[in-house]
């Protein structure tokens, strides 16, 4: 029986281009199955799309360089001058003294640079304090309402952050009431046998009476290394010292004040955590403490490295509580940089060292803000080779 060819056929009776061997493919040449290339988008598209969003972005960043830009660069240029502030310092004929401002604050002996580096110190231990503190409480605070099974925790959540919203001059003035000598603070603790302090009253340093208490440091008379060296003005036995009774009561006002802030924030990161990992470490038989540690803190990596920045920024620019409850007394042992820097433009109408101050905190902010990142920062594993 004659065999059939089975071959498609078009209407002029030859096979289709599919069936036909092609010509071989050529080196450099795109193959019959190849995907075609795909074209970019034209540069003019690209750059009219990038001239609109300029235009629509431009009334955003005229309000930028009027209200903040411009007045950083004229700020800095008082700092430059020896400025009154009763002439226009632009005009030519105040007197320019460069960086005779930042000179006396950091390197030139005198009255200028050791209150300087006694603000630095009282703020060093400030923000040494008040940032663990509060970003453990906060933490502590956000994994307690977390809980699905706790009840009323929309009045707990409400409660811990009520201090947040008060105002903080009405804050500082309530404290002003519960510390005083005959506050309600001492009032309770004289209900356990302890005479508690007059603590805005007391400039003596925690530390050292922690040290004297233990025989170690005499704090009446030091001697040794500790008093017969020093830095910026200030001997190490003063660096050392800590943080005053007063400057104490202040840190535990912005804890108290701030914690509910950031149990919000850790709040939200802790409800965006997917549950898939929390079942998977309760089937690997894992405790609470090794959940905390090997899956909750990971994950809050990015959100705890936002706490600790926004926490620094706030702690080295501490104002209102120091101008409310102490003005920098006792014995400037409450003095910060923002408060010296308020205090030298607008009490001694000395502007540009005023802004040096400004400035020195600026540098000061955003290098420690660059050394908190680099030590939060995620590394990538490290593999051995093997031999």
């Amino acid at each position: 029986m004659p065999r059939q060819d089975t071959t498609p056929t078009t209407a002029a009776g030859a096979a289709p281009a599919a069936a036909r061997p092609g010509p071989p493919d050529t080196p450099g040449a795109a193959g019959p199955g190849a995907t075609p290339r795909t074209t970019s988008a034209p540069r003019v598209g690209r750059r009219a799309e990038g001239r609109w969003g300029w235009l629509f972005v431009s009334p955003m960043v005229i309000v930028l360089g009027l209200f903040l830009v411009l007045p950083i660069l004229m700020a800095l240029w008082v700092s430059l001058l020896h400025w009154d502030g009763q002439s226009n310092p632009f005009n030519g004929q105040t007197e320019f003294v460069g960086l005779d401002n930042y000179r006396a604050l950091l390197t030139r002996d005198g009255l200028d640079r050791t209150l300087f580096a006694t603000a630095l110190r009282n703020n060093l231990y400030y923000v040494l304090l008040t940032v663990p503190l509060q970003t453990i409480l906060a933490l502590a605070l956000a994994l307690v309402v977390n809980q699905r099974m706790l009840r009323g925790r929309g009045v707990l959540r409400t409660a811990f952050f009520f201090p947040s919203v008060t105002s903080s001059i009405a804050v500082s003035t309530i404290f002003l009431f519960l510390f005083q000598g005959s506050g309600a603070v001492n009032t309770v603790l004289s209900w356990v046998g302890v005479k508690g302090p007059n603590w805005f009253n007391d400039p003596r340093g925690v530390l050292s009476l922690l040290l004297g208490g233990l025989g170690l440091v005499d704090t009446g008379h030091p001697s040794g290394v500790l008093a017969d060296h020093s830095f910026m003005g200030l001997s190490w036995f003063e660096w050392l010292s800590g943080p005053s009774v007063a400057m104490c009561t202040i840190i535990l006002l912005a804890v108290w004040t701030t914690s509910g802030t950031f149990m919000l924030i850790f709040l939200a990161a802790l409800q965006d955590i997917p549950r898939e990992l929390e079942e998977a470490a309760a089937i690997e038989g894992v405790n609470r403490r090794q959940l905390l540690r090997h899956v909750t803190l990971p994950a809050l990596r990015p959100v705890l490295f936002l706490v600790l920045t926004l926490g620094l920024i706030a702690t080295w620019q501490v104002f209102d509580q120091v101008y409310v409850m102490s003005q920098g007394a006792p014995g400037n042992t409450t003095l910060t940089p923002a408060f010296l820097s308020y205090s030298s433009a607008f009490g001694e109408a000395d502007y540009g060292q005023g802004a040096a101050i400004a400035f020195i905190l600026l540098a000061l902010i955003l290098v420690m803000t660059a050394l908190q990142r680099l030590a939060l920062r995620e590394r990538a594993p490290r593999f051995r080779r093997s031999r």
